[in-house]
């Protein structure tokens, strides 16, 4: 066999070097080859070699020769594979096949080819650093599963623009509603696909749009604490902003993570006079905290994808305890299965008589009046009208019980809770509640509470309560929590969450309801 016939993943080593649109060189594979044309017709583009060939792993052996003795055995070597590790990235098949003439040869091309080693260099630099053993592998829609369990985050990256069929779409949706991750890049920055890559997103969950995530989040802290990036233009300059990634949230875990802004191209530590792309170091790093998230967070989306049935939804209420919740534009329901925990907790664990019902109101709700106790959290900034706030305010004046928490104990919701706060109850400030505050001890005597390791990394080995409130008339209206009480009501683990643990969380939840019944 020649040696330009070999073999490489399945393919012979002249079919891969077409695939990619290179050109073989005596010795070997030459440096990359750039060829671009201007965004406007968005034509191939060629950001980097292929991956290195694998290693051919041998092993020593004898060969017994098939006549009898006397023969001395033979020395041989065998190729031994060895296992391969778990795949944890999928880079998707994408674009139309195009056929371009290079060096008088024609070449078959599709977008997702113009950088083929972005995540396998990569994980090979993650794996080294973080102790870790994944692989990426390539792809194709019509042979994958759509399952999760199979492979837990798919890479779409390219230049170009591309449309998908209705049926992937749904199939994409489904795949992330069952705990997958989709990470995008428009490699070199390129508009068209950035363009193409949100149109599609949006195709695919409805007025659920790609969001940007803010410096706050956990995937900029999960392995790297990294906070303005640097980012390189075409011409060589270089400038400094916080990161450019956009999201969408699924419950307390991000399922879409995508970057306008080239990161692929310097995972495998290209150069090149084009595009707008973070510079090599922090490309890896940023990728890094992206792998290590999606291993964090892998198993909460599994957890997310079922759903808590609340068997008493239909039944009249009567005059038992029913827990309402709060809609608003901030990512208001990140725990879906939090209240149903609570609820059960609180039923197995006091004289509380509560349904297990939730009810989903909005403020301007005439229900909503009737609940004693309204629970609100989110992720996000949210804004209340004039007419909410109105609303509220004579909930919290008739004696209603507003009790909130930051979920994750993000900030950008604790910035626009107590903001709006102030609209609702202008000159009233939320206060820590002290230690000797009946809502501590109206079931439960809590003197002390756990902590995530989180807040105990970021805020100290505190075990004091951290509630705040709003008194009026000598009544207490409100109760806040900075810190997240819904993931320990799920009891399932939120790794990058700022909280109270599960226990303390169910004891200081099951108080409010208590106090809510009682006051």
């Amino acid at each position: 066999m020649k040696s330009s016939d070999r073999r490489c993943g399945g393919l012979s080593r002249r079919e891969f070097i077409e695939r990619i649109g290179l050109v073989a060189v005596a010795g070997g594979f030459p440096p990359a080859t750039l060829v671009w044309g201007g965004e406007a017709d968005s034509g191939p583009v060629d950001c980097g070699p292929p991956p290195p060939a694998k290693r051919q792993h041998r092993t020593g052996g004898e060969s017994v020769p098939p006549l009898p003795l006397p023969a001395t055995p033979l020395r041989r070597s065998e190729k031994k594979r060895p296992p391969s590790p778990p795949a944890l990235i999928g880079k998707m098949a994408m674009g139309a096949t195009r056929w371009v003439t290079r060096n008088g040869k024609r070449i078959r091309y599709r977008d997702w080819m113009t950088d083929p080693a972005d995540v396998i260099t990569l994980l090979n630099w993650t794996n080294d650093r973080l102790g870790i053993h994944y692989r990426a592998v390539e792809s194709e829609f019509g042979h994958f599963s759509f399952d999760p369990r199979e492979l837990p985050a798919l890479l779409f990256a390219g230049h170009n623009k591309f449309e998908l069929s209705e049926e992937i779409r749904q199939k994409l949706a489904r795949y992330v509603l069952d705990g997958g991750a989709i990470i995008g890049d428009a490699c070199c920055g390129w508009s068209d696909f950035a363009d193409s890559f949100r149109r599609e997103i949006e195709l695919m969950f409805p007025g659920r749009p790609l969001q940007k995530m803010l410096p706050e989040e956990p995937v900029f802290a999960s392995y790297y604490k990294l906070g303005n990036l640097t980012y390189k233009k075409g011409d060589g300059s270089t400038f400094s902003e916080p990161p450019c990634l956009e999201g969408i949230d699924f419950g307390c875990r991000a399922g879409v993570i995508f970057s306008p802004r080239d990161m692929t191209c310097g995972w495998d530590g290209h150069e090149h006079p084009r595009g707008l792309r973070i510079v090599i170091p922090q490309a890896r790093q940023l990728g890094a905290n992206i792998v290590t998230y999606i291993l964090g967070t892998f198993q909460l989306g599994r957890f997310l994808s079922t759903t808590k049935v609340y068997y008493e939804a239909r039944q009249p209420s009567r005059d038992d305890f029913v827990f309402a919740q709060l809609m608003h534009q901030g990512g208001w329901n990140p725990d879906p299965s939090a209240v149903h925990n609570l609820l059960k907790f609180a039923r197995d664990h006091s004289t509380l008589e509560v349904k297990f019902k939730r009810e989903d109101v909005t403020l301007k709700d005439p229900r909503t009046a009737t609940f004693p106790l309204l629970y609100m959290t989110g992720h996000h900034d949210f804004l209340w009208s004039g007419e909410e706030a109105a609303a509220l305010q004579r909930y919290l004046k008739a004696g209603g019980l507003l009790l909130a928490d930051a979920c994750c104990g993000r900030l950008a919701f604790d910035a626009a809770f107590r903001r709006e706060m102030e609209k609702v109850l202008p000159g009233q400030k939320l206060a820590r509640l002290p230690a000797d505050h009946p809502l501590y001890h109206c079931h439960y005597d809590i003197r002390q509470v756990d902590y995530t390791p989180r807040v105990r990394e970021d805020y100290g080995q505190s075990t004091a309560p951290e509630l705040e409130g709003i008194t009026l008339d000598g009544k207490l209206a409100v109760v806040y929590s900075r810190f997240d009480l819904g993931n320990g009501w799920e009891q399932f683990p939120h790794a990058y969450s700022y909280g109270l643990s599960d226990q303390s969380a169910l004891q200081m939840g099951t108080n409010v309801l208590v106090f809510a019944v009682t006051h």
